[in-house]
């Protein structure tokens, strides 16, 4: 398959089966080889907002008989299709406002079971699996109910779902036989990793941890499910952590500073596994929010919709009610509230900052949006479109781009903010945290913004993540006025002397950049 063009054609690559859409995604051919499916979407759809299931017969030569549309269209998301043991066609569909699962029969479409839950995920990775067959008439599959993800076996004849007992949550890839699962898991107190589970028991076999790092008794602080009233009447979600630490105490009577995450994506969803970043933050006595925000994934189509033409707006509004609602419970030191994010999360900590400076008193973006004119003109092509449904087509709409861009209205940036960017990432480039430290600069506002060469868009390398971390909670003591323990100097804050006093802290590969000059 190839996107693209309307001619079949020879190529040295393979030969061209199929084309015509923009994008193409889940080849999947039938056990006995006579049939293949697969998903396909056209710009400005993205596979989360609108995909198609095609279905066509394999002649004996590989060729493509007459393919036809099966399911899906404009406002309806097909996920994840593939074939039953004897034959038939299964996939998720979020047609009922949900990712369920269905079956295709002759010419009808049967749902297997019907449950305000989410058996599919935004295909940002090809390859993304939430079920399997066990044998011929089960199916062991992962679903999301308020954000959270568990293991069921589905009876595919009856639709009777039955939870396996395990605290495990899923990521995105699974497999089965007709005795086991292997998949990739975790859970709030043990790091993602492969496991075998038996499906008889429930029973765990760890076959690999991505890391062995072990963390002493008492340091882990566990998340709790917080649902908050937000704009509209609406209640939004959250994963509150609390300080933790067995060494450690807080002044008593005083409340915690707060550190509120918003996830990129921003079509994707925070999760309750072992996130030891988080863990890094709870340990040295901030209480943590990571927010799924009106957009995110895990709550069903309505929810994901909230987003739709609202970016900069929904997001902003619940990451400030979520930081407002822990205040007001007595969570949280209102006069200590942070927000931090990655990408498009960078993108909603910017605007927060920007379009909401009466909440929050510190902030740091890494590698975040602050022109989105920018990133509509400059962007891949699987994500071209993606502004258009989040916020309007480009340059039609080019008023709101501008509107809800920080980078042209940072006179009403009023907290210190620290920068992160990769030096080669392509997907927002280098001159856009430069532009908003510039910014920050000509405010008076204590701001940092750290370069590291041979990063890209995510941070890739150990000591890259680990400088960033140590310098980010360095930034955090300068301009709340404590001395992080164990910290050393790695880079200088600019208009700090007018704030809490000078301080100075560089690293691996990381360059400060001031203006009219760079240094380590």
């Amino acid at each position: 398959m190839r996107a693209g063009g309307s001619q079949q054609s020879r190529t040295r690559s393979g030969d061209v089966i199929v084309a015509g859409h923009d994008f193409y995604s889940t080849p999947r051919f039938s056990p006995d080889g006579s049939r293949l499916c697969w998903v396909a979407w056209r710009h400005p759809q993205m596979p989360w907002d609108g995909t198609e299931l095609w279905v066509a017969e394999v002649a004996p030569n590989g060729s493509l008989g007459t393919a036809a549309c099966v399911a899906g269209g404009p406002t309806e998301s097909i996920f994840q299709p593939g074939w039953s043991p004897d034959g038939e066609l299964f996939f998720t569909s979020d047609r009922s406002g949900w990712w369920n699962l269905y079956r295709l029969r002759g010419n009808r479409i049967e749902p297997v079971c019907s449950l305000a839950a989410e058996f599919g995920r935004p295909l940002w990775t090809l390859g993304t699996a939430t079920w399997a067959f066990v044998g011929n008439s089960r199916i062991l599959a992962a679903c999301a109910e308020r954000g959270l993800w568990r293991l069921v076996l589905i009876d595919a004849v009856s639709g009777a779902t039955t939870r396996l007992p395990t605290d495990l949550e899923p990521t995105d890839t699974i497999a089965a036989t007709r005795t086991h699962g292997v998949l990739v898991a975790g859970s709030p107190s043990s790091p993602d990793t492969v496991v075998r589970v038996d499906l008889s028991t429930g029973g765990v076999e760890a076959i690999r941890a991505a890391s062995t790092l072990g963390v002493k008794p008492g340091f882990l602080s566990a998340p709790v499910v917080i649902e908050f009233p937000t704009d509209g009447g609406l209640t939004a979600y959250l994963f509150y952590y609390a300080p933790q630490s067995p060494e450690f105490a807080g002044t008593p009577g005083e409340k915690p500073p707060l550190i509120v995450v918003s996830h990129g994506g921003p079509t994707a969803a925070a999760h309750s596994r072992l996130n030891l970043e988080i863990q890094y933050w709870t340990s040295r006595g901030f209480a943590v929010a990571d927010v799924n925000y009106g957009g995110s994934s895990g709550y069903g189509r309505a929810y994901r919709e909230r987003l739709r033409g609202q970016w900069g707006i929904v997001d902003v509004a619940d990451c400030v009610n979520g930081a407002n609602y822990l205040v007001a419970a007595g969570k949280a030191d209102a006069n200590r509230l942070i927000i931090r994010g990655r990408s498009a999360g960078g993108y909603t900590t910017l605007a927060a900052l920007v379009f909401r400076p009466d909440v929050f008193r510190a902030g740091a973006s890494y590698y975040g949006v602050a022109d989105l004119e920018l990133l509509a003109r400059e962007t891949h092509k699987f994500e071209s479109r993606y502004l258009e449904g989040l916020i309007g087509a480009y340059p039609e709409a080019r008023s709101l781009y501008y509107d809800r861009s920080p980078v042209h209205f940072v006179d009403r940036l009023s907290c210190p903010i620290i920068l992160f960017q990769g030096a080669e990432d392509q997907v927002v480039p280098p001159g856009q945290a430069r532009l908003m430290r510039e910014a920050a600069h000509r405010r008076g506002l204590p701001v940092a913004l750290v370069v590291y060469e041979g990063e890209q868009h995510g941070f890739r390398r150990a000591d890259t993540i680990v400088h960033c971390l140590e310098a980010e909670l360095f930034f955090y003591g300068a301009v709340f006025g404590f001395t992080p323990a164990g910290i050393r100097p790695v880079f200088q804050i600019e208009n700090l002397d007018g704030w809490k006093g000078a301080a100075r802290i560089g690293g691996p590969r990381a360059s400060q950049e001031s203006e009219g000059r760079s240094g380590g």
